[in-house]
């Protein structure tokens, strides 16, 4: 009865010498494997606005003041692969003054690969403000820029002032992370 015990014992030490013996180069080609999955990674290359064609809306826009209002915005990859992760820059202008959207912190975004043709989206939520308001913005002009690089690109703002969280330089809005959008 003993002798049983005792022969599992030997032949788990065994296994587990055997297993140290070898790891050493299994190790080293895990490594490797790594790098090379590493360098398939970075050979595709971030988004750049400019192979992105860009459709804001249609919103579901604030009508009064003090009302939320959802901005999506439709991103079409028209260029070679690429990725996205993160969140877009945003900001919006009033003449001369503008002010950066922050993004939205409760929503964690994920590394998109976007082969030509695949879309990708993200939604701008904003509290409209009261014309005139010192601590609106009356915002005409919204920016976009993509992760990674500064180039940006304009559109049209129609969907009224926005309010601030104190001061109109800091605007009541947020952005979520990009998704995956469609099929």
């Amino acid at each position: 009865m003993r002798a049983l015990p005792i022969a599992v014992t030997a032949l788990a030490a065994a296994l587990a010498l055997t297993s140290c013996d070898g790891g050493g180069s299994s190790s080293s080609s895990g490594k490797s494997g790594d790098s090379a999955g590493s360098a398939k990674k970075a050979a595709v290359a971030a988004c750049v606005i400019g192979d992105a064609g860009i459709q804001v809306g249609p919103a579901n826009a604030a009508t009064a003041a003090g009302d939320t209002g959802n901005i999506p915005v439709t991103l079409t990859n028209k260029g070679a692969q690429c990725t996205l992760k993160g969140f877009p820059g945003l900001s919006v202008q009033a003449g001369d003054t503008s002010a950066d959207i922050a993004a939205d912190k409760s929503a964690a975004p994920e590394q998109l690969t976007l082969a030509e043709g695949d879309t990708a989206s993200f939604t701008i939520t904003y509290v409209r403000g009261a014309a005139g308001d010192a601590k609106t913005l009356a915002v005409k002009t919204l920016k976009i820029s993509l992760p990674g690089a500064g180039t940006t690109q304009s559109f049209p703002w129609s969907y009224g002032p926005v309010a601030g969280k104190g001061s109109a330089s800091e605007p009541n809005a947020s952005v979520t992370p990009f998704q995956h959008a469609g099929d």
